[in-house]
């Protein structure tokens, strides 16, 4: 998905001539924290809540505040997940999509990118979840997709972060199906490190059932 896809026009945008105190009210009435400034369509920057906020006079214009604006943007012919990094990066609750002549294409929410990042790790699909904790050279795609597989089994989505201390590679898994026990067993049969999974969990269940039949076969 481009960032194109994701414009949200119900944003306003400000002019250089517009006042600290319209500036404040907008940003109010919309619920963000940041909001673009353009001239002539042409992206100038964001300016920020706190920023107005620490002006001196609400009346004065906000070209007098071009120093603090925030003069980055994604464009729109980009993967959305750079819109991601621009949010991290800035800590803005709205981005702004520009095209090659720099001419403001609209914002993306964080709200509305929220849902696509959602989308994006399968979170609508109906399935069960299993975290591991390994060293880097112990990862290899197609060995947990093999484990996965070999339990009638399919990855939806996998993500993987590195800790920034101890290094080790954390790899979270969802999977299309939510009884996860044998896909489990199997990875710590090949002494995978699963740090914690969510899912239909049939572990007790089996314990219970191999009990009550080893009392059957006793009792005969």
């Amino acid at each position: 998905m481009l960032t194109i896809e994701l414009i949200n026009n119900s944003i306003p945008r400000l002019k250089l001539q517009d006042t600290v105190s319209k500036a404040l009210q907008l940003i109010n009435d919309f619920r963000v924290t940041h909001l673009p400034v353009v001239s002539d369509d042409k992206f100038l920057g964001l300016i920020s809540e706190e920023d107005l906020l620490d002006a001196e006079e609400e009346k004065m214009p906000i070209e007098l505040m071009q120093e603090t604006f925030i003069d980055a943007a994604v464009h729109d012919n980009e993967h959305f997940l750079t819109a991601v990094t621009y949010c991290n990066q800035h800590d803005t609750s709205v981005v702004p999509v520009i095209n090659d002549e720099k001419e403001l294409m609209g914002v993306i929410t964080s709200t509305d990118l929220l849902k696509a990042l959602g989308n994006f790790a399968g979170t609508n699909e109906i399935g069960g979840i299993i975290v591991l904790e390994m060293e880097r050279s112990q990862f290899a795609i197609s060995e947990i997709s093999r484990i996965v597989e070999s339990n009638d089994a399919t990855i939806l989505h996998l993500n993987t972060t590195v800790h920034p201390e101890t290094g080790m590679l954390t790899v979270s898994i969802h999977i299309n199906k939510k009884e996860i026990a044998s896909i489990v067993a199997t990875f710590e049969r090949y002494d995978y490190d699963v740090i914690y999974y969510f899912g239909n969990e049939n572990f007790e269940n089996e314990i219970h059932t191999n009990y009550r039949h080893l009392m059957n076969y006793l009792d005969i």
